[in-house]
């Protein structure tokens, strides 16, 4: 009898039947619940706002050129343009000086010097983007027009890319200033894939007579998923950035081969005409751009947090 009251209470103080673990198990899923019901709240409001624009230029929205709202003619593919190629930019500027901060942060940094670096960095990333956009109008943009466009378009000027007048405003702008606003964020995942290697690994190499670089290369073979997906998560910041690219793009929608041309960005073209939108296909037109932004970065995300999470997971 007092074992069967002894198992009774037992069963009751259990985490199965605590009334404190049911509560903060179904409260945070309502929180996550209402996280994702907002984000596919988002999804469906955009795309029943944008269906005017969507019933009447279908799949030729994507792919067509002329934007121009008094013959209410609309299409996105310069802003699509304009959105990939400053991304590329940025990632392809970016990327080797991520990749090295984060390998000397993890690997070759002392501790005394490592904590401040690294405070440094991460505070890069949490820079308001209006203050780096008024830097690049009054620091980068001047630079790039009296000292690097010109010094591309007399040495490479053969190639298309180099070639055009040097405004200064333009994409190659929008990618250098992408690119100081990516880096902070590609060092500080890619950093923390690094260490997630267990400290074995780096032993075993040393210990089987690896010098200190053939034992980096074997870590960063390891973690080459995670700091792509790092990657992933940098490239999607740099699409949606708007007001740094709004700044210094030249906002002009055109599709240009000479990074020297102006041109928009997704994000931009909606901060900077939605105010001015007159007309219902006008909106609906802009809020489309937003859907097709909205379901790129989604995309880019998912695929940066799925790859992180593989690599952190399997480490563990």
């Amino acid at each position: 009898m007092q074992e069967s009251a002894f198992s009774l209470t037992q069963d009751m103080t259990s985490p199965k039947h605590n009334l404190g673990d049911v509560l903060f198990k179904y409260t945070t899923m309502i929180f996550a619940v209402i996280v994702m019901s907002l984000i596919l709240l988002m999804g469906f409001e955009m795309y029943e706002d944008s269906k005017p624009a969507i019933m009447k230029f279908g799949w030729g929205f994507l792919t067509g050129t002329t934007w121009d709202p008094v013959r209410e003619a609309y299409g996105a593919l310069p802003f699509i343009f304009g959105t990939v190629v400053s991304s590329a930019i940025a990632l392809v500027i970016a990327l080797p000086p991520s990749i090295g901060v984060a390998i000397f942060l993890s690997e070759l940094a002392p501790p005394w010097m490592e904590r401040p670096l690294s405070f440094l960095i991460e505070l890069l990333a949490g820079i308001p983007s209006i203050v780096y956009g008024l830097w690049g109008i009054f620091v980068l943009v001047p630079w790039i027009r009296t000292s690097v466009e010109p010094v591309l378009s007399g040495t490479l000027g053969f190639l298309p890319i180099f070639r055009g007048a040097p405004y200064g405003f333009g994409m190659l702008a929008a990618g250098l200033i992408l690119a100081v606003m990516v880096l902070p964020i590609v060092a500080s995942i890619s950093r923390d894939v690094l260490k997630s290697v267990p400290q074995t690994q780096r032993e075993a190499s040393l210990g089987v007579g690896a010098t200190r670089w053939q034992s980096i290369r074997l870590i960063l073979n390891d973690a080459k998923s995670g700091i792509l997906g790092a990657t992933l998560l940098g490239l999607g910041r740099a699409m949606g950035e708007t007001m740094a690219v709004t700044m210094v793009i030249g906002n002009r929608p055109t599709v240009s081969y000479s990074l020297f041309d102006p041109g928009y960005t997704m994000a931009s073209v909606i901060a900077n005409e939605f105010t001015e939108a007159t007309s219902d296909m006008y909106i609906s037109a802009l809020i489309e751009i937003a859907l097709l932004l909205f379901v790129m970065t989604i995309i880019v995300n998912m695929l940066a947090r799925l790859l992180v999470w593989s690599v952190t997971r399997s480490k563990r």
